[in-house]
């Protein structure tokens, strides 16, 4: 009787390891990388505005003067006052005092960021502030108020671009997919211009003359770019 157990625990035991066996056959599959571009344009730039007070002959020309100039071309321009806010101020009475200047020896700065959606208005806002007043201007950084969809919609497009390439290279030799297996997504977005360091106004923006006496301000765009590695199934 112990010898028809140990015989039927050893079949069982054969057949199981027979159907592991099976269950670890090899997948047949096909990995192939897949990627994606797209260039947009900006439609947030910020653009820092250094201003300091200056003398006009013996009368020094005030922050606070230089300041409403700058509201009241922001705001002539049809831009929100909320736009504009101050990024630092420097201006420090310990020094007059620790030096012993006068008052108006003493030249205070104002730093301030100005959101636009685009560049078209620029000429006209600095144009409305006293020249001399203007201490520097330079774009601090830009970006897409749809960044977010954007890199969606890439990513979705470099996918779709690997399951075209499989489907050729399969369909190349008589084989078709088999649904997929695996998706990586690969980290090469290319967001860079979004964030690059600041950089002087006059070489981040190209202006172009249209004959009319106006300007018209091309800004660079911003490409983003996207890969994935997809594995699929081949039937």
């Amino acid at each position: 009787m112990k010898k028809v157990i140990l015989l039927a625990a050893g079949l069982l035991f054969a057949l199981g390891t027979f159907a592991q066996q099976e269950d670890k056959k090899p997948v047949r599959k096909i990995e192939v990388n897949g990627s994606a571009e797209m260039e947009i344009t900006p439609d947030e730039i910020y653009l820092d505005i250094s201003l300091r007070e200056y003398l006009k002959g013996k009368t020094k020309v005030d922050i606070g003067t230089l300041e409403r100039q700058l509201q009241k071309a922001v705001a002539e321009a049809g831009i929100p006052k909320s736009d504009l806010t101050v990024e630092n101020v420097y201006a420090n009475n310990f020094e007059i005092i620790r030096k012993k200047k006068e008052p108006q020896e003493f030249m205070a700065r104002k730093q301030y960021r100005l959101k636009l959606n685009r560049l078209d208005k620029v000429n006209d806002i600095l144009g409305a502030v006293d020249a001399e007043g203007i201490e520097n201007t330079r774009i601090s950084s830009y970006t897409s108020s749809k960044m977010e969809t954007y890199r969606k919609e890439v990513k979705i497009k470099a996918l779709q671009a690997a399951k075209a390439k499989a489907e050729y290279l399969l369909g190349a030799i008589g084989n078709q997919l088999d649904g997929v297996i695996e998706i990586q997504e690969i980290n090469t977005d290319n967001y860079s211009d979004a964030v690059r360091p600041a950089m002087m106004f006059n070489m981040a923006a190209r202006s172009v003359g249209n004959g009319d006496g106006t300007e018209d301000i091309d800004f660079k765009t911003i490409k983003i770019r996207a890969e994935v590695r997809a594995v699929f199934g081949i039937k």
